[in-house]
């Protein structure tokens, strides 16, 4: 079976979507050749369709930036990562819309309370973004930190979200 491929505009930008079925497998904000890049190595030999809309997905996504900021917790997601980031990855998603955690607190709730760069660098090279929620971990102490796509999109998804 083929991926299914996809964009669509969102108020901060052109988002890229893939999926198998009804699971998420990458989104971003930058280009198809990174979300192709992201994906494992045999979703990666997949042929791939573009699609005007990937059912269930396409929606839950609008709905999301229409207002709806639970309706992204509905969708099914899959990357591939190491241990410790699958854990942070797992842990990112049950951080509430309108909530936000610390680095040092991803990391002892993905199980290694010393680990707070490696949860830096799940958040980096998360490839699900605003489904596995990155922009909810900010600085101990509040400050943003840093954001793949920058810091008005962060900022953005933060307000939009109830969070700041």
């Amino acid at each position: 079976m083929t991926l299914l491929y996809t964009t669509m505009k969102t108020p901060i930008g052109i988002i890229h979507l893939m999926a198998d079925e009804h699971v998420l497998l990458g989104a971003n904000f930058g280009t198809f050749d990174a979300l192709v890049s992201s994906l494992d190595d045999a979703d990666a030999q997949r042929g791939i369709d573009r699609v005007k809309r990937i059912p269930v997905i396409s929606d839950l996504v609008d709905d999301y930036f229409d207002g709806d900021i639970e309706a992204i917790n509905a969708i099914a997601v899959r990357q591939p990562g190491a241990h410790f980031s699958q854990a942070a990855w797992k842990a990112m998603r049950k951080i509430k819309a309108g909530k936000v955690l610390s680095y040092a607190d991803l990391a002892q709730r993905a199980g290694s309370p010393a680990a707070v760069r490696a949860a830096g660098t799940a958040c980096a090279k998360n490839a699900i973004v605003v489904v596995v929620p990155c922009h909810r971990v900010v600085k101990t102490g509040g400050a943003l930190g840093n954001y793949a796509y920058g810091l008005n999109a962060k900022e953005w998804l933060l307000r939009h979200e109830g969070a700041l």
